[in-house]
């Protein structure tokens, strides 16, 4: 019952209102799944079952009740807090579409300078487009940018400037939805429609299914990428109580 109500409310309601019902949602609906058989790394809690989210067909235990993280954030979080000094050492930082799992975490860090940017996120400090980025050249240490670029027509020059605006020596971590089956990157501008778009890319907004070619992509703007597959270096054990998805590449970029 709980699940068809909740793709219900996903498939009828406008994201922005969504954003703002979640505040007080998330108390009740983690009061209400309180179990012992999944826990989200982010806060710690456990559940009996997480939530089904996607669009077109849904993923089962997949939406933390708590935090509202899905895979790709609780992968995120536990490669930051594992495997580099994000939380720990001082960094000028640049989030964009900030997500509700991380943004009053990552602004309470007291080691953090924290900015965030989006054209239309209520989330956002500053309101900008990711093609022409009102910010000085080399001005972040870390760049966070996940699945974004998926929506930018010209994702060369959405790189291009997150490429400008990262400091030499700096981290940019740019998940997108990703087809590892594909060798090369399928897109086609002539496709318009909403439904056939979500039918080809996997939804509506989307304008290309990235296949293996992404990294390379990254590497012919200038940076260093790592294709960290970081569930291989979780036990499967974690990697389901986590509700993980297994193969999962972390695009980790660095700007020599």
């Amino acid at each position: 019952m709980i699940k068809k109500i909740f793709k219900f409310i996903l498939n009828t309601i406008p994201r922005p209102i969504l954003i703002r019902l979640s505040y007080v949602a998330r108390p009740i609906l983690a009061f209400m799944l309180k179990g012992n058989r999944f826990t989200d790394p982010i806060d710690g809690k456990s559940f009996r079952m997480f939530l089904p989210y996607g669009y077109g067909k849904q993923r089962n235990n997949v939406l933390s009740p708590s935090t509202l993280s899905l895979e790709r954030h609780r992968l995120l979080w536990l490669y930051l807090n594992r495997e580099t000094d994000f939380f720990i050492a001082p960094k000028k930082v640049l989030h964009f579409a900030p997500e509700q799992a991380f943004y009053k975490r990552f602004r309470n860090q007291k080691n953090l300078d924290y900015t965030t940017t989006d054209l239309f996120s209520p989330l956002a400090d500053v309101k900008a487009d990711i093609c022409n980025l009102p910010f000085d050249d080399n001005s972040y240490d870390v760049i966070l940018c996940n699945h974004v670029l998926e929506h930018i027509p010209d994702d060369t020059k959405a790189m291009q400037e997150l490429y400008r605006v990262l400091k030499p020596g700096g981290m940019g971590i740019f998940q997108i939805p990703q087809d590892l089956s594909r060798t090369v990157t399928f897109s086609d501008d002539s496709i318009t429609d909403e439904k056939e778009r979500a039918k080809i890319f996997g939804q509506y907004d989307h304008v290309r299914v990235y296949g293996r070619d992404y990294f390379d992509k990254l590497r012919s703007i200038g940076f260093t990428v790592i294709e960290e597959d970081y569930t291989a270096k979780i036990s499967p054990e974690l990697v389901e109580k986590y509700c993980l998805a297994k193969g999962e590449i972390i695009p980790v970029c660095f700007k020599n």
